[in-house]
């Protein structure tokens, strides 16, 4: 019988602030987070993969660290890194990197909202991640009108939705309503090339592990996607102030809001077919 893989969607590996690789701002969590100490939380809790983001507040638009890790780990990690819509080269950027080993994705950070998705860089970057045939990450938290927009005007480019869509903290406690924006998140499943990321669905709960309180409104999400548009994943390490590795894997295989089947899916089965894993 055949390994159901469990891959988580979104985690970050990072060394310690040096002079060598300097840091470019801020990312909660702890001082390092290496690939090997990645690899290590993952080995604990039987977790066999996951998609290697790397971090913007850290690095910016250089991915040169994701890559090495993923030169020591080619089995356990892919890759997506962000790219600046306001460069010259972004076409050709995006193309040099979708021809990377391990490479499945490229990201936006979706931060405007008055981004207008008809500019050339815009263009640019989603005919090639068309072309390349790779998902554009968006995380477009508190931008979901822009999403939605972006979703319309380009329909042959696969789009995934970071962190359910909705502002997540850093660290606690959560917002008082953390869902509010839910039916816009809901709205957008209406186009066929979007998928969505629940990564750091955990961080929104107002309970202890194991976070009950979030499930009715992932169920909306579930129904409204299906369940083969959806991704598991832990955002780890930014919600490393509000829950444990474990407790961001845990939660999702002990549940018995979904079947077998839908965890299965969930944690790793429909990943592996958007990202081509």
């Amino acid at each position: 019988m055949t390994k159901n893989l469990i891959i988580d969607s979104q985690v970050h590996a990072y060394e310690p602030n040096t002079p060598s690789r300097p840091w470019q701002g801020f990312l909660q969590g702890p001082d390092q987070a290496t690939g090997d100490d990645m690899v290590k939380a993952m080995d604990e809790v039987g977790v066999d993969g996951a998609l290697l983001v790397s971090p913007f507040s850290l690095y910016g638009y250089d991915a040169s660290y994701a890559l090495e890790v993923h030169n020591h780990y080619p089995d356990r990690f892919r890759l997506i890194k962000p790219f600046d819509i306001k460069s010259k080269s972004i076409r050709e950027d995006l193309v040099e990197w979708a021809s990377r080993p391990g490479v499945v994705g490229a990201r936006l950070m979706l931060t405007d909202s008055r981004l207008r998705v008809s500019e050339q860089g815009v263009y640019e970057m989603f005919s090639a991640a068309s072309k390349e045939d790779i998902p554009i990450n968006v995380m477009c938290s508190g931008n979901l009108s822009v999403f939605k927009e972006l979703a319309k005007t380009y329909p042959n480019t696969r789009l995934i939705i970071d962190h359910l869509g909705l502002e997540q903290p850093f660290v606690p406690p959560p917002p008082d309503d953390p869902f509010h924006d839910i039916d816009q998140v809901i709205e957008v499943s209406k186009f066929d090339n979007v998928a969505i990321k629940i990564s750091g669905a955990c961080t929104l709960s107002h309970e202890s592990f194991p976070y009950d309180d979030i499930w009715p409104y992932l169920e909306r999400i579930f129904e409204a996607y299906g369940i083969e548009r959806c991704m598991w994943g832990t955002d780890w390490t930014r919600a490393v102030e509000l829950l444990s590795y474990e407790q961001g894997v845990e939660s999702f295989r002990l549940t018995d809001t979904i079947s077998e089947n839908e965890r299965n899916i969930l944690m790793g089965g429909a990943l592996s077919k958007i990202y081509n894993w």
